[in-house]
């Protein structure tokens, strides 16, 4: 294991961890990839986050070959195929955060209730149509769903940000939450405004012009 190879490892470790102390995860159920060589690092399937150590994140070749002593995460696929749709994509992170899932529940998207949902990439947060986990089936959802965006919803499961690096990645995913979290509130209130897809370019624009950067906040 060279010495890059494990900063990656690890990063995706504190990733994990951090997820769960940010409250976008609970116990084994988010996963995290990031683009490596010949194919992907990957979190392992159902192995608490604070045993892991460098050696049990799992290299996975484009051809889906395993390299690893645990098996990979069950949603390995989607994390695959995302990349192998995206070459501008370098981490996935999944997670169950509570509104995104909430939301998701319900199979809305997040519309644009707030200008900040430009950062996913346009006017709004798709959900993708249910499917079982870990099957190709929600694999073609979530890279469909994911087209032209950075961040998508899955009906009845979580949500999945992508970044160019996993720093990014991790903070889009927080980001995502915080709009769930504030357009559920809102419909406690009633059906929210919501800004054009006018306005919505013109924020993208602004913010391509700010030179947003890896775990950079936005405006």
């Amino acid at each position: 294991m060279t010495v890059s190879d494990r900063d990656v490892r690890q990063a995706i470790i504190d990733a994990c961890i951090e997820m769960n102390a940010l409250g976008i995860n609970q116990g084994t159920s988010g996963n995290i990839s990031c683009r490596h060589g010949e194919g992907m690092l990957i979190s392992p399937t159902s192995t608490p986050y604070d045993t892991l150590q460098p050696e049990d994140i799992v290299f996975m070749g484009w051809d889906g070959e395993v390299d690893g002593r645990l098996p990979p995460s069950s949603e390995w696929r989607f994390h695959l195929d995302i990349m192998k749709a995206r070459p501008e994509v370098n981490a996935v992170v999944h997670a169950h955060p509570t509104y995104c899932t909430t939301i998701a529940i319900m199979g809305r998207k997040i519309p644009a209730i707030h200008y900040m949902v430009a950062v996913a990439g346009g006017s709004d947060i798709r959900c993708a149509p249910y499917a079982t986990f870990g099957t190709a089936e929600l694999s073609a959802h979530a890279v469909e769903a994911l087209r032209d965006r950075k961040a998508c919803l899955l009906a009845q499961h979580g949500m999945i940000a992508v970044g160019s690096s996993l720093a990014q990645a991790m903070w889009l995913a927080v980001e995502v939450e915080t709009l769930a979290r504030q357009y559920h509130g809102a419909l406690q209130i009633g059906e929210p405004p919501i800004l054009s897809d006018e306005e919505v370019e013109n924020v993208i624009k602004r913010m391509a012009s700010y030179g947003l950067r890896d775990n950079d906040a936005a405006a």
